[in-house]
Protein backbone atom coordinates (compact mmCIF):
# COMPACT_ATOMS: atom_id res chain seq x y z
CA UNK A 1 0.00 0.00 0.00
CA UNK A 2 1.16 3.43 -0.91
CA UNK A 3 1.26 6.06 1.62
CA UNK A 4 -1.59 8.72 1.56
CA UNK A 5 0.13 11.99 2.30
CA UNK A 6 -0.70 15.70 2.38
CA UNK A 7 2.81 16.85 2.96
CA UNK A 8 6.42 15.37 2.15
CA UNK A 9 7.60 12.74 4.50
CA UNK A 10 11.11 13.02 5.29
CA UNK A 11 12.54 9.52 6.53
CA UNK A 12 16.01 9.67 8.29
CA UNK A 13 18.47 7.68 9.44
CA UNK A 14 21.87 8.78 11.88
CA UNK A 15 25.04 7.11 12.24
CA UNK A 16 26.91 8.98 14.94
CA UNK A 17 29.86 8.83 17.13
CA UNK A 18 28.11 7.45 19.86
CA UNK A 19 25.18 7.37 22.26
CA UNK A 20 25.25 10.47 24.27
CA UNK A 21 23.44 12.78 22.85
CA UNK A 22 25.30 16.15 24.54
CA UNK A 23 28.44 14.95 23.68
CA UNK A 24 28.58 12.42 20.35
CA UNK A 25 27.77 14.17 16.77
CA UNK A 26 26.44 12.78 14.04
CA UNK A 27 29.04 11.07 11.21
CA UNK A 28 26.04 10.20 8.16
CA UNK A 29 22.96 11.42 7.88
CA UNK A 30 20.55 10.22 5.11
CA UNK A 31 17.22 11.30 3.94
CA UNK A 32 14.84 9.31 1.88
CA UNK A 33 11.59 12.52 0.95
CA UNK A 34 8.40 10.59 0.32
CA UNK A 35 6.75 12.89 -1.65
CA UNK A 36 2.59 13.26 -1.63
CA UNK A 37 2.40 12.26 -5.76
CA UNK A 38 4.73 9.05 -5.28
CA UNK A 39 7.71 10.19 -5.93
CA UNK A 40 11.08 9.28 -3.49
CA UNK A 41 13.70 11.86 -3.47
CA UNK A 42 17.44 10.25 -1.83
CA UNK A 43 20.29 12.29 -0.01
CA UNK A 44 22.79 11.40 2.28
CA UNK A 45 25.78 13.08 3.56
CA UNK A 46 28.91 11.80 5.33
CA UNK A 47 30.04 14.39 8.06
CA UNK A 48 32.76 15.40 10.08
CA UNK A 49 31.55 15.64 13.83
CA UNK A 50 33.04 18.79 14.83
CA UNK A 51 33.47 20.56 18.83
CA UNK A 52 33.23 23.83 18.08
CA UNK A 53 34.57 24.61 21.41
CA UNK A 54 37.89 22.92 21.04
CA UNK A 55 38.03 23.30 17.11
CA UNK A 56 38.45 19.84 16.49
CA UNK A 57 36.98 16.71 14.94
CA UNK A 58 35.35 14.26 17.76
CA UNK A 59 36.21 11.03 17.84
CA UNK A 60 34.47 8.32 17.19
CA UNK A 61 33.47 4.99 20.25
CA UNK A 62 34.89 2.13 19.14
CA UNK A 63 32.44 0.32 19.59
CA UNK A 64 30.46 2.78 17.82
CA UNK A 65 32.97 2.12 14.74
CA UNK A 66 32.17 -1.76 15.13
CA UNK A 67 28.58 -1.07 14.37
CA UNK A 68 29.05 1.50 11.77
CA UNK A 69 32.24 0.36 10.18
CA UNK A 70 32.99 4.61 10.17
CA UNK A 71 36.38 5.09 11.19
CA UNK A 72 38.08 9.09 12.36
CA UNK A 73 40.23 9.36 9.31
CA UNK A 74 37.39 8.88 6.85
CA UNK A 75 35.55 11.44 8.06
CA UNK A 76 38.67 14.06 7.62
CA UNK A 77 37.44 15.45 4.26
CA UNK A 78 33.87 15.41 4.85
CA UNK A 79 31.91 19.13 5.50
CA UNK A 80 30.96 19.45 8.98
CA UNK A 81 27.38 19.63 10.12
CA UNK A 82 27.01 23.30 10.10
CA UNK A 83 28.59 23.42 6.33
CA UNK A 84 25.63 21.31 5.22
CA UNK A 85 22.95 22.93 7.89
CA UNK A 86 21.12 25.25 4.83
CA UNK A 87 20.66 22.24 2.29
CA UNK A 88 19.87 19.95 5.73
CA UNK A 89 17.09 23.05 6.26
CA UNK A 90 15.70 22.87 2.74
CA UNK A 91 15.01 19.03 3.05
CA UNK A 92 13.57 19.40 6.29
CA UNK A 93 11.27 22.84 5.59
CA UNK A 94 7.76 21.87 5.01
CA UNK A 95 8.07 18.47 5.97
CA UNK A 96 6.57 15.63 8.75
CA UNK A 97 9.27 13.53 9.80
CA UNK A 98 10.23 9.90 10.00
CA UNK A 99 12.70 7.16 11.13
CA UNK A 100 13.20 3.87 12.92
CA UNK A 101 13.55 4.55 16.40
CA UNK A 102 14.24 8.16 15.66
CA UNK A 103 12.04 9.83 18.23
CA UNK A 104 14.27 8.24 21.15
CA UNK A 105 17.85 9.31 19.62
CA UNK A 106 17.99 10.12 15.64
CA UNK A 107 15.30 13.25 16.23
CA UNK A 108 17.08 14.66 19.62
CA UNK A 109 20.69 14.18 18.31
CA UNK A 110 19.99 15.83 15.30
CA UNK A 111 18.15 19.11 17.25
CA UNK A 112 21.51 18.75 19.30
CA UNK A 113 23.50 19.33 16.15
CA UNK A 114 20.82 22.45 15.42
CA UNK A 115 21.78 23.91 18.29
CA UNK A 116 25.34 23.75 18.16
CA UNK A 117 25.61 25.35 15.07
CA UNK A 118 23.08 27.92 16.33
CA UNK A 119 24.63 28.61 19.54
CA UNK A 120 28.08 29.12 17.02
CA UNK A 121 26.74 31.25 14.91
CA UNK A 122 25.56 33.45 17.78
CA UNK A 123 29.39 33.79 19.36
CA UNK A 124 30.04 34.88 15.83
CA UNK A 125 27.82 37.67 15.60
CA UNK A 126 30.68 39.73 17.73
CA UNK A 127 32.90 39.38 14.62
CA UNK A 128 32.55 42.01 12.06
CA UNK A 129 34.52 39.35 9.35
CA UNK A 130 31.84 36.79 10.15
CA UNK A 131 28.53 39.03 11.47
CA UNK A 132 26.73 38.57 8.07
CA UNK A 133 27.34 34.60 7.15
CA UNK A 134 26.63 33.95 11.11
CA UNK A 135 22.83 35.88 10.45
CA UNK A 136 22.10 34.29 7.44
CA UNK A 137 22.99 30.96 9.19
CA UNK A 138 20.47 31.87 11.83
CA UNK A 139 17.99 33.12 9.53
CA UNK A 140 18.23 29.71 8.15
CA UNK A 141 17.70 27.82 11.28
CA UNK A 142 14.69 29.79 12.20
CA UNK A 143 13.25 28.20 9.60
CA UNK A 144 12.51 25.11 10.98
CA UNK A 145 11.23 23.85 14.60
CA UNK A 146 11.67 20.68 15.38
CA UNK A 147 9.42 20.03 18.04
CA UNK A 148 6.54 21.32 15.82
CA UNK A 149 7.39 18.41 13.71
CA UNK A 150 4.94 15.50 13.18
CA UNK A 151 7.19 12.41 14.05
CA UNK A 152 5.99 8.57 12.54
CA UNK A 153 8.03 6.51 14.51
CA UNK A 154 7.46 3.03 12.44
CA UNK A 155 9.54 1.13 15.54
CA UNK A 156 6.52 2.88 17.75
CA UNK A 157 4.10 1.37 15.11
CA UNK A 158 6.02 -1.85 14.95
CA UNK A 159 6.61 -2.74 18.83
CA UNK A 160 2.65 -1.44 19.24
CA UNK A 161 1.85 -4.44 16.50
CA UNK A 162 4.81 -6.54 16.78
CA UNK A 163 7.37 -5.76 19.56
CA UNK A 164 11.25 -6.65 17.69
CA UNK A 165 13.84 -4.69 15.50
CA UNK A 166 14.50 -2.78 12.26
CA UNK A 167 15.56 -6.76 10.33
CA UNK A 168 12.92 -8.46 11.85
CA UNK A 169 10.32 -6.03 11.38
CA UNK A 170 11.58 -6.15 7.53
CA UNK A 171 11.61 -10.11 7.34
CA UNK A 172 7.83 -9.88 9.13
CA UNK A 173 6.82 -6.99 6.86
CA UNK A 174 9.06 -7.44 3.45
CA UNK A 175 8.90 -10.72 1.99
CA UNK A 176 10.62 -12.92 4.65
CA UNK A 177 14.11 -11.38 3.35
CA UNK A 178 17.35 -9.78 4.81
CA UNK A 179 17.96 -5.85 3.10
CA UNK A 180 21.74 -5.68 2.21
CA UNK A 181 24.06 -3.18 3.93
CA UNK A 182 22.24 -3.11 7.52
CA UNK A 183 23.73 -0.69 9.80
CA UNK A 184 24.35 1.90 6.54
CA UNK A 185 22.24 4.90 7.36
CA UNK A 186 21.40 5.20 3.38
CA UNK A 187 20.38 1.16 3.95
CA UNK A 188 18.40 1.48 7.11
CA UNK A 189 16.09 4.38 5.87
CA UNK A 190 15.28 3.00 2.74
CA UNK A 191 14.18 -0.22 4.64
CA UNK A 192 12.41 1.70 7.01
CA UNK A 193 9.98 3.25 4.10
CA UNK A 194 9.59 -0.10 3.02
CA UNK A 195 8.16 -1.61 6.73
CA UNK A 196 6.29 1.14 6.96
CA UNK A 197 4.28 0.55 3.76
CA UNK A 198 4.59 -2.83 4.86
CA UNK A 199 2.47 -2.09 8.04
CA UNK A 200 0.02 -0.13 6.14
CA UNK A 201 -0.87 -3.36 4.28
CA UNK A 202 -0.77 -6.02 7.05
CA UNK A 203 -2.96 -3.82 9.16
CA UNK A 204 -5.47 -2.23 6.20
CA UNK A 205 -8.46 -4.71 7.67
CA UNK A 206 -9.37 -6.31 11.27
CA UNK A 207 -8.94 -9.81 12.09
CA UNK A 208 -10.19 -12.60 14.47
CA UNK A 209 -6.86 -11.82 16.26
CA UNK A 210 -6.37 -8.06 15.66
CA UNK A 211 -9.52 -5.73 15.81
CA UNK A 212 -7.09 -2.59 15.41
CA UNK A 213 -6.59 -0.87 11.78
CA UNK A 214 -3.69 1.16 11.38
CA UNK A 215 -4.77 4.17 9.44
CA UNK A 216 -2.80 5.71 6.32
CA UNK A 217 -2.37 9.07 7.38
CA UNK A 218 0.58 10.66 9.12
CA UNK A 219 -1.16 12.44 11.82
CA UNK A 220 -2.59 8.96 13.18
CA UNK A 221 0.68 7.12 12.26
CA UNK A 222 2.64 10.26 14.11
CA UNK A 223 0.36 9.53 17.27
CA UNK A 224 1.22 5.73 17.95
CA UNK A 225 3.89 5.47 21.00
CA UNK A 226 4.63 9.08 20.46
CA UNK A 227 6.48 11.07 23.16
CA UNK A 228 3.97 13.50 23.50
CA UNK A 229 5.24 14.10 27.02
CA UNK A 230 8.43 15.25 26.35
CA UNK A 231 8.94 18.90 26.38
CA UNK A 232 12.79 18.32 25.60
CA UNK A 233 13.83 15.61 23.56
CA UNK A 234 15.73 14.35 26.18
CA UNK A 235 12.67 13.60 28.20
CA UNK A 236 14.00 16.06 31.14
CA UNK A 237 10.87 17.98 31.47
CA UNK A 238 7.87 16.48 31.30
CA UNK A 239 4.41 17.19 30.91
CA UNK A 240 1.73 16.21 34.12
CA UNK A 241 -1.94 15.66 33.49
CA UNK A 242 -2.55 19.56 34.17
CA UNK A 243 0.29 20.28 31.27
CA UNK A 244 2.55 21.61 33.16
CA UNK A 245 5.78 21.24 32.54
CA UNK A 246 7.78 19.16 35.54
CA UNK A 247 11.25 18.20 36.53
CA UNK A 248 11.98 14.28 35.75
CA UNK A 249 14.75 13.57 37.71
CA UNK A 250 17.08 14.47 40.83
CA UNK A 251 15.97 15.94 43.87
CA UNK A 252 12.97 17.86 42.11
CA UNK A 253 11.22 14.89 40.54
CA UNK A 254 7.81 15.38 40.37
CA UNK A 255 7.27 19.09 40.80
CA UNK A 256 6.88 21.68 38.32
CA UNK A 257 9.36 23.72 36.65
CA UNK A 258 7.28 26.97 38.19
CA UNK A 259 7.25 25.57 41.89
CA UNK A 260 10.91 25.06 41.50
CA UNK A 261 11.99 28.26 39.77
CA UNK A 262 9.92 30.16 42.45
CA UNK A 263 11.60 28.33 45.73
CA UNK A 264 15.11 27.74 44.04
CA UNK A 265 16.05 30.06 41.16
CA UNK A 266 19.51 28.64 41.18
CA UNK A 267 18.05 25.42 39.98
CA UNK A 268 17.81 26.82 36.31
CA UNK A 269 21.37 28.41 36.63
CA UNK A 270 22.67 24.65 37.53
CA UNK A 271 20.64 23.01 34.51
CA UNK A 272 22.41 25.80 32.22
CA UNK A 273 26.04 25.30 33.46
CA UNK A 274 25.16 21.49 33.65
CA UNK A 275 26.11 18.57 31.42
CA UNK A 276 22.50 18.77 30.30
CA UNK A 277 21.70 18.72 25.84
CA UNK A 278 21.43 21.77 24.67
CA UNK A 279 17.78 21.29 23.66
CA UNK A 280 16.85 20.63 27.29
CA UNK A 281 18.77 24.15 28.69
CA UNK A 282 16.71 26.03 25.54
CA UNK A 283 13.72 24.56 27.19
CA UNK A 284 14.29 25.10 30.94
CA UNK A 285 15.58 28.90 29.85
CA UNK A 286 12.33 29.06 27.44
CA UNK A 287 9.99 28.74 30.64
CA UNK A 288 12.52 30.72 32.84
CA UNK A 289 11.59 33.66 30.62
CA UNK A 290 8.10 33.26 30.57
CA UNK A 291 8.25 33.09 34.56
CA UNK A 292 9.92 36.30 34.23
CA UNK A 293 7.67 37.80 31.93
CA UNK A 294 4.48 36.46 34.10
CA UNK A 295 6.04 38.11 37.19
CA UNK A 296 6.45 41.08 35.45
CA UNK A 297 3.14 41.81 34.20
CA UNK A 298 1.85 40.89 37.69
CA UNK A 299 4.26 43.37 39.49
CA UNK A 300 2.93 46.36 36.26
CA UNK A 301 -0.83 45.43 36.55
CA UNK A 302 -3.65 47.69 38.90
CA UNK A 303 -4.09 45.88 42.60
CA UNK A 304 -7.30 44.50 42.67
CA UNK A 305 -9.88 46.07 45.20
CA UNK A 306 -9.25 43.31 47.47
CA UNK A 307 -5.63 43.25 47.61
CA UNK A 308 -6.16 47.25 48.12
CA UNK A 309 -8.17 46.57 50.99
CA UNK A 310 -5.98 44.33 52.40
CA UNK A 311 -3.44 47.38 52.70
CA UNK A 312 -6.12 49.76 54.06
CA UNK A 313 -6.50 47.27 56.79
CA UNK A 314 -2.89 46.36 57.20
CA UNK A 315 -2.10 50.29 57.37
CA UNK A 316 -4.87 50.39 59.73
CA UNK A 317 -3.60 48.22 62.12
CA UNK A 318 -6.59 45.34 61.94
CA UNK A 319 -5.88 41.78 62.39
CA UNK A 320 -8.97 40.33 61.07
Amino acid sequence: MELHLERPLLFFDIESTGLNIATDGIIELSFVKAMPDGEVKIKTWKIKPWDYALHRQIPINPQASEVNGVKDEDLTNCPKFIEVLPEVVSWLEGSDLAGFNSAKFDLPLLAEEVERALAYCKQRLDKPESREKAQQMIGCIGKIDLHACRMVDVQNIYHHFEPRNLRAAYRFYCGGKDFENAHTAEADTLATLEVLKGQLDRYAEPTEYQQEVLKNNVEALSKIGQRSRNVDFAGRLILNDEGEACISFGKHKGKTAREVWETEPSYFAWIEGGDFTLDTKRQFARLKARFQQERKEALNRPATSDELQGLADKFNGRLF
